[in-house]
Parts: C-alpha cells; sequence; structure tokens
C-alpha cells in the first residue's frame, strides 16, 4: 500500500493513493483554505469507513439489510504529545438484528485493520530526504 502527497501551497496537499486523488487542507484559522479534510479528519474518516466495511460484510454473508448503514465516529485531541485519543464508532443498522447478529456486527467492526492497528501501534520508520547545504 502506498499514498504519495504534494504540496500545493499555503498547507494544502494533493493526497494520491493508486488512482484516487483527494485535496487535504485546513480551516482559514490554520492557514488554509478549507478545501479538504484536515489530517485527523481523513485519519477519522479511515476508521469509520473501515468499520462500516466490516459491518457491511458481515450483514451481506448473513443476508441481512444493509442498505443505508451508516457510521458516525468522533475523537478528541490529547497531549501531550499531540495527538488523538478516546475513539467513540457508532453504528447505525437499519435493519433488525438479532441478539447473535448483533454480537457479530460489533465483532466484525472490531475486526477492522484501522481498528487492529490503533489496538496493536505500528513500527514507523521516516526519513528524509534534502540535499545537503552549501
Amino acid at each position: 500500500m502506498e499514498v504519495n502527497v504534494t504540496h500545493h501551497g499555503a498547507v494544502k496537499f494533493e493526497v494520491r493513493a493508486g488512482r484516487h486523488t483527494l485535496i487535504c487542507d485546513q480551516p482559514p484559522a490554520n492557514g488554509g483554505s478549507d478545501e479538504g479534510m484536515t489530517p485527523p479528519e481523513l485519519f477519522l474518516s479511515g476508521l469509520a469507513s473501515c468499520a462500516a466495511f466490516y459491518a457491511v460484510a458481515y450483514l451481506k454473508k448473513k443476508g441481512l439489510q444493509r442498505e443505508g448503514i451508516t457510521v458516525r465516529a468522533t475523537c478528541e485531541k490529547a497531549g501531550p504529545p499531540a495527538r488523538l485519543d478516546h475513539f467513540h464508532i457508532e453504528v447505525d443498522v437499519p435493519g433488525p438484528l438479532s441478539q447473535a447478529d448483533h454480537a457479530g456486527v460489533l465483532d466484525s467492526v472490531h475486526r477492522c485493520l484501522i481498528h487492529n492497528t490503533l489496538q496493536h501501534p505500528p513500527q514507523i520508520h521516516i526519513e528524509l530526504h534534502a540535499p545537503v547545504a552549501a
């Protein structure tokens, strides 16, 4: 998996993954023009959409109603160091569920790749490439 980010002035960035492109920006209060989600919003969007994917996959496998499912995710800023904390995910399934399927949807969401990554923090290696100043 690979994502490439290119600066497009001020605090606006073009984010590319495969054939897909989106804009990441900041609100005017942070020097941006608010043309896209902020990095924390993108991060939270990844968690919410991953949860939705896993919930829908479970419902599809069980032949249950999945159209109209919604997921709401929230978190809070924390620190130091600056980070996101206290994540909360609400999955709203429009159709009725048995107790077993209710538990099955919850279990599926807990198996979400992004959720698991947050539960088991990954190793992150950062490299800087820049010419040497004369």
